[in-house]
């Protein structure tokens, strides 16, 4: 199996650079300021015209910021927008759902992938608020998700290797664990050899320079009002480069 690296976007800026800098998958959301929120259809229809070369395009199901413990009104926001989604084209989709003492939310999971079907779901970063990863990990291979997206339970990859390692030995093939959180160039080759994945992801974004920016002004909208992120092309090819010479 040849090594992936998939890059986190929400923009068509980012998705340029991305593609430009040899992504292998698209993971595809709104809001990443807000860790990441469900793309709108319109967003996922321009990304695969950017997509010349048709690169897999997984969009992410999260209603709301927050928690990952979801109501069923939320829970139905989220089918539909899996339906929505599935019908104008995404290759697959990601979504993570845990009950309050930690747990994955089977009966939450399983409806959200029979809406996705025949589309593969990623689990993702969720899993780190798991209680008992090495027992949740089972449960989620059970109700048939692709992958699992992890920092190991640490704040990153490079600190959570050993666990990430230790469930890749656990899983064998049944499941990929794709190491995310933190990696960059200076860690990218150590989170490499310590956990020994073949999928990787990260946003890898720059600030726009102040000659980027839009003009300033003393109208804001909404509570954040610091800089804008895109992806970088540059270094998303640096990280490719890394990937696939070790």
């Amino acid at each position: 199996m040849s090594k992936v690296l998939e890059v986190c976007v929400d923009s068509l800026e980012s998705t340029t650079a991305a593609i430009a800098g040899g992504a292998g998958r698209l993971e595809l959301c709104s809001s990443l300021l807000e860790g990441g929120l469900t793309p709108t259809p319109g967003l996922l229809i321009q990304v695969q015209n950017l997509s010349a070369n048709k690169i897999p395009i997984y969009c992410m199901l999260r209603c709301r910021p927050g928690n990952f413990i979801y109501n069923r009104q939320e829970l139905e926001v989220m089918i539909e927008d899996a339906r929505i989604l599935r019908k104008y084209g995404a290759n697959g989709f990601v979504f993570g759902a845990l009950l309050e003492n930690g747990a994955v939310d089977m009966k939450t999971c399983r409806e959200i992938i029979k809406a996705c079907y025949p589309c593969p779901v990623t689990f993702h970063r969720a899993f780190d608020f798991c209680e008992r990863p090495s027992i949740e990990i089972e449960v989620i291979i059970d109700l048939g998700f692709e992958r699992v997206l992890t920092s190991g339970k640490q704040v990153n990859a490079q600190l959570g290797s050993k666990l990430i390692k230790k469930l890749r030995e656990q899983v064998g093939s049944r499941i990929i664990i794709m190491p995310g959180g933190g990696i960059n160039k200076e860690n990218m080759k150590f989170i490499i050899e310590n956990t020994e994945a073949k999928e990787y992801h990260g946003s890898f974004r720059k600030t726009l320079s102040q000659t980027e920016k839009e003009d300033e002004s003393d109208v804001k909208i909404g509570g954040y009002e610091g800089p804008r992120y895109v992806a970088d092309q540059d270094y998303i090819a640096e990280i490719v480069n890394i990937l696939m010479n070790c």
